[in-house]
């Protein structure tokens, strides 16, 4: 028998080694405690998904309602908005402080805590419901906000709080349910489970652990399976085969820089001026949410309406061909979502940033005569996406899934991570990493 390194040969498993390797399967498969742990953690996945589910339908009500108002009453955001955006900035730092801004940075700075009442009270399911009421209230005023980053801030507090229910092992209470809910949000709020496991791996930990993965992926396919189930299957911007030409190919250069200068902009704006309107907001937080109100009411007056609530209708209508939008929506939409960012009030950023970059890539398609519009929209969409968020994996395979298009998948890579490279040579620190630093401080 040949030897191995060292000149050892293999040893064979002894009687003792076989039992052992029994004993451990055998509790793998029919110990009561593992299958309490399996089942408090499967009945946490559900609940994520549900409480994503009643989100977003939710959260499009909220937006409905405000679009419906604002289109009959031209005057209504410029009294409506920065009243509304005062009261969700004045309950938020009433009862819920902590649950203000994406979420996402909430999520990261969880997972890098070491005091466990201090993780408590930034994943309490207190916070996790006021986030959820509060991004309605702040779409429902007109904020420039998404639901998706809240999404990712409520999933970790449901499966860190399910902690309680059963003695789950250290690994586990500190790190895989926090990665796990917060993957399980981003497949719930988009349906796109493969971009939920990815983002927990590339944004939320930044590794890959391998006793993680079991408790993400059980998670992600639970909390996806009970979205679809209330909220239907579907692609969260439509169907789109639009595909790249060889001839065109030269798009993904373009796209690629303008798209991540421009995300990297974003990115150093709204870090550098949450810094600067810290002592305002501290100090005057109802006075700065009805200023900011005012603005983004001007805002939403110059672009139309484009500018209030998500963008997902202007990002969806971009992508499959069905409408334009003014040259200046998405700069407009990146103005209206950093002010709407300064308020303090509850939402996320992932939307916002999804709809402006659909708008560049809308500005960039004359361009490329050679290329399908809807193809540079989507290409313009990812470049722009992942220079803000810095996580190019992420950032097509998202877009990917929330077109259906797999056609033009290797132009998506391609741009990400060209956009990837060029955000950080403009933005070095990660988006959510440094809003995630505030709540750290706090800790």
């Amino acid at each position: 028998m040949p030897c191995r390194a060292g000149g050892q040969r293999p040893t064979a498993p002894t009687g003792k080694t076989m039992r052992e390797h029994f004993r451990a399967s055998h509790r793998f498969l029919f110990s009561p405690a593992v299958w309490r742990l399996r089942l408090v953690l499967w009945s946490g996945a559900v609940l994520v998904g549900l409480a994503a589910a009643a989100f977003a339908m939710g959260a499009d009500l909220a937006s409905g309602w405000f679009r419906a108002h604002a289109a009959r009453i031209p005057w209504l955001p410029f009294l409506a908005t920065p009243l509304g955006l005062m009261a969700v900035a004045w309950i938020t730092r009433r009862w819920f402080q902590g649950a203000e801004g994406s979420g996402i940075p909430q999520a990261i700075a969880a997972l890098s805590m070491a005091d466990h009442r201090a993780r408590a009270r930034v994943l309490s399911l207190k916070l996790a419901l006021g986030k959820m009421l509060l991004t309605m209230g702040g779409l429902a005023a007109g904020g420039s906000i998404g639901r998706e980053g809240p999404t990712v801030h409520v999933g970790a507090a449901i499966l860190f709080s399910v902690r309680g229910w059963a003695r789950f092992p250290r690994h586990d209470l500190e790190r895989g349910l926090i990665l796990a809910g917060g993957a399980a949000g981003i497949a719930a709020a988009f349906n796109t489970p493969l971009a939920g496991i990815l983002f927990a791996i590339e944004e939320m930990s930044r590794s890959f652990e391998e006793r993680s993965n079991g408790t993400i992926l059980i998670s992600v396919i639970l909390a996806g399976v009970t979205a679809l189930a209330l909220l239907g299957n579907y692609t969260y911007f439509g169907t789109t085969t639009a595909a790249l030409p060889v001839q065109a190919w030269y798009a993904v250069l373009v796209c690629g820089v303008v798209g991540g200068l421009a995300g990297g902009l974003f990115s150093q704006a709204l870090i550098h001026t949450t810094r600067w309107a810290a002592p305002w907001t501290a100090r005057h937080p109802l006075a700065v949410a009805a200023a900011c109100g005012l603005a983004i009411a001007g805002i939403g007056w110059l672009s139309g309406g484009t500018t209030f609530g998500t963008g997902y209708e202007e990002a969806k209508g971009l992508v499959t061909g069905h409408h334009a939008t003014d040259p200046w929506f998405p700069f407009l939409k990146m103005l209206a979502t950093i002010v709407t960012y300064l308020t303090g009030v509850p939402g996320g950023i992932f939307a916002p940033s999804l709809s402006a970059g659909a708008g560049i890539g809308a500005e960039l398609a004359p361009l490329f005569p050679l290329a399908p519009a809807a193809a540079i929209v989507v290409l313009g969409m990812v470049g722009y996406f992942a220079g803000v968020v810095q996580t190019p994996i992420t950032a097509f395979v998202i877009i990917m899934e929330m077109t259906n298009n797999q056609a033009i998948l290797f132009p998506l890579m391609a741009t990400a991570f060209l956009a990837y490279a060029v955000s950080k040579l403009v933005c070095p620190r990660p988006l959510y990493r440094e809003l995630a630093k505030a709540f750290l401080a706090r800790a």
